[in-house]
């Protein structure tokens, strides 16, 4: 993470429009103009920001600009012309001769020779048979190739669209041809909605979100899932292990087939419309996009694809990632480079989505890929020899051509390295990400619980991870994503009431010291990232209501059961559970925000951080929010420093009846300010704040129309 001092130093708006101001150098080392610290490594901007133009310039000269070029799949993989005829191309440079085989020609290895071309691509055209495709919608197909020692072997074509799998007979997927007939192609009736200013993300996966034991499909993810989304307050959400994954326990994060949508949970058909049911109710929707690594899978997969090892990754060591045992692919290659920046375009034009969420980004910016090393926020961990400059270029041109193209699009990057310039455009010299996940979050609130008494919080520290991010590089915060539901992990939720989840959680039994005070710090804490964070929100599917299990897929240590792959989600619809309290609270937090918008707001003035009352008091975006995280230690007439004049009232408070409180504050009170300066405030008010309780106050106008 960036300390403090380079926090302090990078003053740039974090709602600037992008593009750089007339002053801002134009060689890839405007970051420098601002933020000062990084000067001493302008040179190693400006040689990123430069290979970054070749690459473009490259690509101009030589596939007609980079939207063409990334519309790659119109030219490889199978595409069918409005004659019905099958066009196929595809890329195997160390093979010497290739066939096209399958269910269609009854697996004839010699009977449809593709011809090979000086760049390694071989390419067969099937001419229509009576007017339609000579290859039927759904049958199985693969490429044959003659290797140069003469051995012959079949793989499943790298960019094809459709792959299923039948564990009764084989691990190994099977390539399809995907041609339905127009009347069963799923046509999109909705535009996509406006990037919102405030995002709040809901981070999903499709096959887990049921509570029966087994995998959920798209349809029922936008018939159960979306009104449950959008109710909650939800605007984003970022679909997980989409990309075709061989091993359903990787959590999606071995992925073989990049092209194709994951046949567990349907067919593409049915994701494209839950990703217009999602448009039509006004959800913006990202993939969860792999680019950091690759299955190792030979038979399914990109891995040894012409007999080499270095055809998509690099070879050797540097092409493997030991710790996730996969393939790292060679960035730095011209038709690695078309391959996965037209993945992008993919996803984007065929499916409808909004954005990504890059996953690994850490692993991807350097050659250690993070394993074993403790950033400490010096620059020269992010500039020195460890830095994978092809990677990170990829990742320059992947922002620039999703941005140029689709302005709306959203992109996030999964970094824990906290690398400078990451969430700014590459005409300033930055990656061009919109947000980056703020992952040292979520890390202090499991270590506070396991280590740390109520009483012996440090809200000092606490505040300042939750502020320790860049100026002008956006975030998103979060108390805990999918990682932390994981098995070998435990939720906030089980960290608070651990066992008392399973006897406990009735409003018919006694509301327990374990269970009250499980519940009132679930609400705050989530609360409290929420307002003081970030400039966007995440939360994981079931963690919003304290989902009592963690999430462990079927696989062969636990018997390959189903009991811990889904989420109850039906718990909250249980008017006995106390686990709609929960959901209440996240719900109402999600609207406050909406009204309010504090994610888009600058960052917030926190006015009081006193250890020994444990009251946190800040304002952001014109709202005061007040927690009380003393165990036992309620104050009346508690005087806090606001900066707007005026009468003030509650618009959200996690001691209500609703979220399962106690109701000791009536929310009908109106607060008065008094014009004197108070914890560096203009004004001051007093309010009762109970012990374990969070409020926010807004201006009584604001709260009237709320309500």
């Amino acid at each position: 993470m960036a300390s403090e001092m380079d926090r302090m130093t990078n003053s740039l708006d974090p709602n600037r429009p992008r593009g750089p101001p007339g002053s801002i150098p134009k060689d890839g080392t405007g970051v420098v103009k601002l933020d000062p610290w990084l000067e001493p490594f302008s040179d190693a901007l400006r040689r990123r920001f430069s290979k970054a133009q070749e690459w473009i310039m490259k690509i101009d000269e030589t596939e007609g600009g980079l939207r063409r070029f990334s519309k790659g799949f119109n030219k490889f993989g199978f595409n069918v012309d409005a004659q019905n005829n099958i066009h196929y191309r595809e890329w195997a440079p160390n093979a010497q001769q290739a066939f096209l085989i399958g269910d269609f020609n009854e697996w004839n290895r010699d009977s449809h020779p593709m011809t090979k071309d000086e760049f390694g691509c071989f390419d067969i055209t099937l001419p229509a048979v009576d007017g339609q495709p000579a290859i039927p919608h759904k049958s199985k197909l693969k490429i044959s190739l003659v290797l140069p020692g003469g051995e012959r072997v079949d793989r499943l074509p790298a960019w094809i669209k459709y792959v299923t799998q039948d564990l009764s007979v084989s691990p190994a997927y099977d390539a399809r041809f995907w041609n339905p007939p127009a009347s069963e192609k799923y046509q999109f009736k909705h535009s996509r909605p406006k990037k919102p200013a405030s995002i709040r993300v809901y981070e999903a996966h499709v096959g887990i979100s049921s509570p029966e034991q087994r995998v959920a499909t798209y349809k029922e993810f936008t018939k159960n899932m979306l009104p449950r989304i959008k109710n909650l307050g939800y605007n984003v959400i970022q679909l997980m292990a989409i990309m075709e994954h061989a091993y359903y326990a990787s959590f999606g994060y071995q992925v073989n087939n990049f092209f194709a949508a994951s046949s567990r949970y349907g067919t593409p058909e049915e994701l494209k419309e839950l990703i217009d049911t999602a448009h039509s109710m006004g959800l913006v929707v990202l993939l969860d996009v792999v680019h950091s690594h690759a299955s190792k899978n030979v038979l399914d997969g990109l891995n040894e694809f012409d007999g080499t090892d270095h055809q998509y990754f690099h070879a050797g060591g540097r092409g493997r990632h030991d710790q996730w045992d996969s393939r790292l692919f060679n960035y730095g290659h011209h038709e690695v480079m078309r391959f996965l920046l037209s993945n992008l375009r993919f996803w984007m034009d065929e499916y409808q989505f909004d954005g990504f969420r890059f996953d690994g980004v850490t692993s991807m910016l350097y050659l250690h890929h993070g394993m074993g090393v403790g950033f400490s926020g010096g620059y020269h961990e992010y500039f020195g020899a460890d830095v994978d400059e092809e990677a990170v270029v990829y990742l320059m041109l992947a922002n620039e051509l999703l941005h140029s193209t689709y302005p709306e699009c959203i992109t996030i990057a999964e970094d824990v390295s906290g690398m400078p310039a990451l969430c700014l455009p590459l005409s300033l010299g930055g990656v061009g990400f919109d947000y980056r996940l703020s992952m040292a979050i979520p890390d202090m609130w499991i270590k506070i619980l396991k280590e740390l008494k109520d009483e012996e919080w440090d809200l000092g520290n606490i505040c300042f991870t939750l502020v320790n991010r860049r100026h002008g590089e956006k975030t998103i915060a979060y108390a805990e994503s999918h990682d932390q539901a994981l098995v070998g992990d435990k939720t906030l939720m089980m960290h608070l009431c651990d066992a008392e989840m399973y006897t406990n959680m009735s409003v018919l039994s006694p509301l327990t010291a374990v269970i009250d005070r499980g519940m009132a710090l679930h609400k705050m804490i989530r609360l409290l990232t929420h307002g003081l964070g970030g400039e966007g929100y995440l939360n994981f599917e079931g963690n919003e209501f304290g989902h009592p299990e963690w999430l462990d897929f079927p696989r062969e240590g636990n018997n390959n059961s189903f009991w811990y792959a889904r989420r109850q989600l039906n718990l909250t619809d249980d008017e006995l559970l106390r686990y709609r309290f929960l959901n209440n609270f996240d719900r109402a937090m999600n609207l406050c925000e909406e009204k309010h918008g504090w994610l888009h707001a600058p960052q917030a003035y926190i006015s009081l951080k006193h250890e020994g009352d444990k009251v946190i008091v800040f304002e952001r975006a014109g709202v005061v929010f007040v927690f009380n995280f003393h165990p036992t230690n309620s104050y009346s007439d508690y005087r806090i420093g606001v900066d707007v004049a005026g009468t003030y009232r509650v618009a959200l408070n996690s001691d209500s009846k609703d979220f399962g409180g106690f109701n000791r504050i009536d929310e009908s009170t109106r607060f008065f300010t008094t014009p004197m300066e108070w914890n560096g405030r203009k004004n001051w008010t007093h309010i009762y704040i109970p012990c374990r309780t969070a409020l926010i106050l807004a201006l009584e106008d604001s709260v009237s129309q709320q309500s």
